[in-house]
């Protein structure tokens, strides 16, 4: 896909972070957008931030756990808009808890919306996608889809399902109109941890969501401007696969290099990081 102008964009989980960051910029460079989101404010905002016309942009309330709802919606995607031309698969929520401790409701909730919710989304816009002359369909994995982390069992294994879905899904479609990327950010500056489920932190520890949100926007040093502006980059480039940040570009290398060590590997680059930090600080 060379360019987004005039083309129909869906996006979900539209109401903060990538996603709104994603509908923005795809504002400036022409699209129609689709917009959904479960919070009603965040999405009301998000549509003000686009500046369009009514006319150019669609917005529904949307629990990625409905099937009725995601039908619902891409039914006025084609009503109201021609059709979609990209499909970005965005929503998610998180789950910090160690696999001894987790409840299956827990486990049931976060795989219904990162994983099934992609699903959901892919099997209700496909024949869209598969109609157009060219489209693309993006979604959003995590570096978790790719690196094992301890207490993230559950968000790793919905993200790591999401990546495997999407890979087999892009051979599938290989040769037809449809080109499918799948996105791994890092760390991004979200508020993907306020408004998930937090028990314990990586090292095991009682935590709750306050605190887990202040210790990951340390962490997290990728704006949701700069995540969206890799992401429409790929997108234009037909690229299969997006890291978003440096901290995910490293992860990747590491689990590549040492496939069944990187744990280690990265911990120890953890702690060289944080030595050169320090000894630039002074």
């Amino acid at each position: 896909m060379k360019t987004l102008q005039d083309k129909v964009v869906v996006i979900t989980g539209a109401g903060s972070g990538i996603g709104r960051a994603l509908a923005v910029s795809a504002a400036k460079m022409g699209a129609k957008l689709c917009l959904s989101d479960w919070n009603e404010a965040g999405l009301a905002e998000t549509v003000a931030l686009t500046q369009l016309p009514s006319a150019r942009v669609l917005s529904r309330k949307l629990d990625v756990r409905s099937d009725e709802q995601m039908a619902a919606l891409a039914a006025a995607v084609q009503s109201e808009l021609g059709g979609a031309d990209v499909v970005v698969n965005n929503a998610g929520v998180s789950l910090s808890q160690s696999v001894a401790s987790m409840s299956r409701t827990d486990f049931e909730w976060i795989m219904d919306i990162n994983f099934w919710g992609v699903v959901r989304g892919t099997e209700a816009f496909l024949p869209q996608l598969t109609a157009k002359s060219e489209a693309h369909l993006v979604n959003v994995s995590s570096i978790f889809g790719v690196i094992a982390v301890p207490r993230q069992s559950a968000y790793n294994a919905s993200k790591f399902a999401v990546r495997g879905f999407t890979e087999a899904l892009a051979e599938e479609l290989r040769g037809s109109p449809v080109h499918v990327s799948v996105v791994l950010p890092g760390g991004v500056r979200t508020s993907i941890i306020t408004n998930g489920r937090q028990y314990q932190n990586l090292r095991g520890e009682p935590t709750d969501t306050a605190s887990m949100a202040k210790t990951f926007d340390k962490l997290a040093k990728t704006t949701p401007e700069e995540a969206a502006a890799t992401i429409w980059s790929g997108v234009l480039a037909d690229a299969p696969r997006i890291l978003i940040g440096q901290d995910a570009r490293v992860a990747d290398l590491i689990q590549r290099i040492f496939p069944t060590q990187y744990s280690s590997m990265l911990l120890k680059t953890n702690r060289f990081i944080q030595k050169v930090q320090k000894l630039i600080s002074g």
